[in-house]
């Protein structure tokens, strides 16, 4: 039997305890719900130092699953301030792709994939606008080997939240951070379904839901979806043979996982040239430390042809032309009113919880699995039915603009 210690998590002043079961049930759902970790199979997992006791679980849960070898790769926030603060200009356009090529050879051997998330949604808010565009467009680029195996579906992968002291700070401002972070636990672990003394139970109840939904979706082929809302007016045409999907899908390796915890949506693919209106935003975008706030786009032929923020917008744009096609979609999802995440009223800074909130579009490449026999289909053929999959920097990459649709489904 596991002794479950109290978790304490470091803040600037104190500390504050984090519930160790449900902390060890997340653990437990990354590998066993959210990865399905095979006997013998390597997990390259990416995480930040301040995830540590999360991260920890994790790792023991693989191993006891039967993984060959777990491989850790971590990040800091203060380490990353530093080059920006201080980092020779021209070092912007360079990224890691030894690093990147090393986890591609991982996924190749089929090794699982697995992000502790729980970023600083405003980190790099103060910087140099173009200093991060410069280094997304870097980073993006470079990961480009890695994350093909991951959009493909080539593997297993999943991603989980962990309530970070300064991403706790932006959901719960005005009180101590230790009632923040406490209070984010509780949510994460309420949307990730691991407050219940059967988490694996939940999940396979949950999953069991929205395969239903999908079923009904792919059994109607609708020709398109109609969004309308306080400044949203949106026509999104569906590329053919389209096929949706949601909650535990099976990899091209063969293992069934659930991509995303928490997930409460079904998603496929919008035709890339059959996307007009205008759409206006109702949460706030984080990427890459910046918080694109308040966007409007307006749509003419699948193109974004006009896109604004009132904040991080400078942003947004200069990676948006970074690509050929980067203003089309590549993704739209539908959510329910009555999800628990769209039920807590929360504003959670993070496209993993805030997508799931509401019904969302996203920007970039399309998934190859969204398609009726998408696993056998080549990129070509892809493009012919209307996916999105040309370009250079977003094609390996999402943008979601979260929760645009006032509908209740």
């Amino acid at each position: 039997m596991t002794a479950h210690l109290p978790i304490t998590t470091s803040v600037p002043g104190g500390s504050v305890s984090i519930d160790p079961v449900k902390l060890d049930r997340l653990a437990e759902v990354a590998i066993k719900v959210g990865l399905q970790l095979q006997p013998g199979q390597d997990l390259v997992l990416t995480s930040s130092i301040a995830a540590l006791p999360l991260t920890r679980r994790i790792v023991e849960h693989a191993y006891k699953a039967g993984a060959g070898l777990v491989t850790p790769i971590f990040n800091d926030d203060e380490i990353t301030l530093a080059r920006f603060r201080h980092g020779a200009d021209d070092g912007f356009d360079h990224a890691a792709g030894w690093l990147y090529e090393g986890m591609a050879k991982a996924f190749s051997n089929n090794a699982a994939r697995l992000a502790v998330r729980g970023d600083d949604p405003s980190l790099l808010s103060g910087q140099d606008a173009s200093k991060v565009a410069r280094a997304n467009k870097a980073n993006s680029m470079a990961y480009q080997p890695a994350l093909e195996k991951i959009t493909g579906f080539d593997i297993n992968w999943n991603i989980v939240a962990y309530p970070e002291t300064a991403w706790a700070r932006q959901v719960f401002p005005g009180v101590s951070d230790e009632v923040a972070v406490g209070k984010l636990a509780d949510a994460i672990f309420a949307a990730s379904r691991v407050d219940g003394d059967d988490p694996i139970g939940a999940w396979k109840l949950h999953n069991a839901v929205l395969k239903a939904r999908t079923e009904w979706l792919n059994g109607h082929r609708f020709h398109a979806l109609h969004f309308t809302g306080p400044g949203t007016d949106l026509t999104v045409g569906l590329a053919d043979e389209h096929e949706w999907m949601g909650g535990a899908s099976t990899a091209k390796n063969g293992i069934t996982c659930n991509p995303n915890i928490p997930t409460e949506e079904v998603f496929t693919t919008p035709h890339a040239q059959r996307v007009d209106g205008y759409v206006r935003s109702t949460k706030p975008l984080a990427h890459g430390g910046t918080l694109i706030r308040d966007i409007e786009m307006r749509f003419e032929g699948g193109r974004a042809v006009e896109v604004k923020a009132s904040s991080g917008g400078q942003v947004f744009n200069k990676v948006l032309d970074t690509d050929e096609g980067a203003r089309r979609l590549g993704e739209v999802a539908l959510v329910p009113h009555s999800s628990p995440i769209s039920k807590s009223g929360l504003l959670f800074f993070n496209t993993l919880f805030d997508e799931n909130a509401a019904c969302h579009i996203a920007m970039g490449q399309c998934y190859a699995d969204c398609f009726v026999g998408g696993k056998t289909l080549s990129p070509e053929q892809i493009a012919a039915q209307g996916g999105r999959v040309l370009g250079v920097v977003l094609n390996r990459r999402r943008f979601y603009i979260p929760a645009f649709l006032y509908q209740r489904l």
